[in-house]
């Protein structure tokens, strides 16, 4: 909570899916959010940090953020974690793989489920996980309290003045802006926010800018 932690971002993959990794150096711990490619990276920033992951979390089960799981497990022993309802898309990756013309991963069995309200904490780091569905049935977003203040990581829920698609499996635009305006905009308005792709921005932007969700949608 606080500056002793060391926050770090990584644009990783072909879709540059944003890795994140939020580490308590004097505690020799992380959190790694989003390996969902180029392993040797994220490996390489967690050795030059002197931590070892101890949770590998995800937002939601779409190859781009979910795919490495298995090497990054082997590599730092961490516990791969997602939400229960994104299991079924967990299990059908190498048909994502197949979808987008890349190698097929390997997949292991996950160590455990996220829920909302869930906190996973490695050292003083903690991060809050809220059900965030919408892009997926199992899509969840990280608040994580830092030394200059509140920093959430929204996966594909939420970007800078768009938001998740919705036609990937059986949700709604509905379903994704509620999420959204419930439990994202609940957060103060200086609140900066990572998206899953793209740049970042803040909780106020997107309340006053976001077609999709913001004060002057028209959904």
């Amino acid at each position: 909570m606080s500056d002793a932690l060391t926050i770090e971002h990584l644009s990783v993959g072909v879709l540059g899916c944003a890795c994140t990794i939020v580490a308590d150096v004097a505690a020799g711990e992380a959190i790694v959010v989003d390996g969902g490619d180029d392993v040797a990276r994220i490996v390489a920033r967690l050795d030059a940090l002197g931590v070892r992951a101890t949770h590998l979390v995800h937002t939601h089960a779409h190859i781009d953020h979910i795919g490495a799981l298995a090497e990054l497990r082997e590599r730092t022993g961490g516990l791969g974690l997602l939400h229960a309802a994104d299991r079924p898309l967990y299990a059908g990756l190498r048909e994502q793989a197949r979808w987008l013309g890349i190698p097929e991963p390997k997949l292991v069995e996950l160590d455990g489920d996220l829920a909302d309200g869930d906190v996973v904490r490695a050292g003083a780091a903690s991060l809050e996980v809220m059900h965030t569905p919408g892009h997926t049935h199992g899509s969840v977003s990280f608040a994580l309290q830092t030394g200059a203040g509140q920093l959430l990581l929204t996966g594909d829920t939420l970007f800078r003045g768009s938001v998740g698609r919705t036609d990937l499996g059986g949700t709604t635009l509905e379903e994704l802006v509620r999420s959204i305006r419930t439990k994202l905009f609940s957060y103060p308005d200086d609140t900066v926010v990572i998206p899953g792709h793209g740049p970042a921005t803040t909780i106020g932007r997107e309340k006053r800018e976001n077609p999709f969700a913001g004060a002057n949608a028209s959904y």
